[in-house]
């Protein structure tokens, strides 16, 4: 089906609601509600299908006819950079997907994750006596959100917390969508080239991490000094930068739902909290810009026909308010909800290596911040608070409370 057969093509991505930081533009829920396969426009002209029902968007990422290849005409690119290069396995299809995800699958695993709770849980209540000595207000994020995944993705992969001022910057150049390809470039060079230097210590001076377990399979031929450098420097930027911005965003969540946060701030039972994490995880999808993926052959949905070469954006935001899949009142936060089954971590082969690292600080930060710190509160106006409307990761850049 031509995009000449759509009366209108909307351009992507969409603003928000005014006043409604926490919902997917309202654009996206219509068309998931009368027309939920469509065309948008990037922008660069070109025309991918927008995917926005939560069970066609899991039909679609389970579907071995779907690529995550960024080299593939078609690919719907959602700035002018055309990155992917230190991405490792992220961008890749299987079998090569699967030969590098291998590599680092362990560290990762439930019982090695649970075995970490409480080392997160002395940096998170370090990090909050700090928060109480020193002054307030505070920026939650620069006292908490940020430093805490940092701490732990640092300890877990090897790399010298001192430095993280340093990845941190080149992060935010590499995540954020207006920066120029110039900008995106220099700070993928200069984080591979600080990576490639940290496999190479660990090539002869190995300790117990990530990167040292890379470096040996490095000495055992198993992998290449490049593609554990690109390993390296995925983990390390989705180790710290998406799960920030959950502990911040959802923190202004709960404290714009006092109800939900009173529930979570009086309850000493795990259970409760999990259900928290999963529905704020639900609530908020930090990754507000979908998942990009590219057809390999024609696929028949929503009756419609995908035809092989057509761009693919699911837009799971929109696919976690799905009446369909969570019939009570989706638009609502409700912590008490069964959200597991949210597509938040995407789906199929290439759902989030690390979402049992995030829900575990993710647990360990709303058990904790709120109990330690009962009256915590906004220190200014919700309108007063700037939210990453420019990133590919939804979040805000700052969060002054008080309490």
């Amino acid at each position: 089906m031509s995009s000449a057969a759509e009366p209108e093509i909307p351009d992507f991505p969409a603003a928000r609601a005014p006043g409604c930081p926490f919902d997917p533009p309202p654009v996206w829920q219509t068309l998931r509600n009368e027309n939920p396969l469509t065309k948008v426009r990037l922008w660069d002209g070109s025309t991918p299908w927008l995917v926005t029902r939560y069970a066609d968007q899991r039909a679609l990422l389970a579907d071995p006819r779907i690529s995550v290849d960024s080299s593939r005409p078609g690919y719907p690119h959602l700035s002018p950079h055309g990155g992917g290069s230190n991405l490792a396995f992220l961008r890749m299809d299987d079998p090569e997907h699967a030969r590098l995800r291998r590599m680092v699958t362990a560290p990762f695993a439930i019982k090695r994750i649970e075995a970490m709770r409480p080392a997160v849980q002395k940096i998170v209540d370090d990090l909050i006596d700090d928060m109480l000595a020193g002054p307030n207000p505070v920026d939650l994020v620069e006292a908490l959100a940020l430093p805490m995944p940092t701490l732990v993705i640092s300890q877990l992969l090897g790399v010298p917390y001192t430095d993280h001022q340093f990845f941190q910057e080149n992060t935010n150049a590499i995540i954020r969508r207006t920066a120029t390809p110039e900008e995106r470039a220099v700070a993928g060079r200069q984080l591979g080239e600080y990576l490639a230097g940290l496999v190479g210590q660990k090539l002869t001076d190995p300790g117990d991490d990530v990167l040292s377990d890379l470096a040996t399979r490095v000495n055992a031929g198993e992998l290449t000094r490049r593609e554990a450098t690109q390993i390296g420097v995925l983990l390390l930027i989705a180790g710290h930068e998406t799960t920030a911005n959950m502990v911040a965003l959802g923190t202004l969540a709960l404290l714009e739902h006092p109800d939900q946060l009173d529930l979570l701030r009086k309850s000493d039972d795990p259970k409760v909290v999990a259900s928290a994490v999963e529905e704020l995880l639900r609530y908020l999808h930090i990754t507000h810009n979908g998942m990009q993926r590219v057809a390999l052959d024609d696929i028949e949905i929503a009756g419609r026909t995908i035809r092989a070469g057509d761009g693919v954006l699911t837009l799971n935001e929109v696919g976690n308010r799905d009446p369909e899949a969570f019939p009570d009142e989706p638009d609502t936060l409700d912590i008490t909800r069964n959200a597991r089954h949210h597509v938040t971590f995407g789906f199929g082969v290439h759902q989030c290596l690390g979402q049992s690292l995030a829900r575990m600080e993710l647990q360990v930060v709303y058990n904790t911040l709120y109990k330690r710190i009962p009256t915590l509160r906004r220190a200014v106006d919700l309108d007063q608070i700037p939210f990453k409307h420019d990133g590919f990761i939804y979040g805000v850049y700052e969060l002054p409370v008080t309490w």
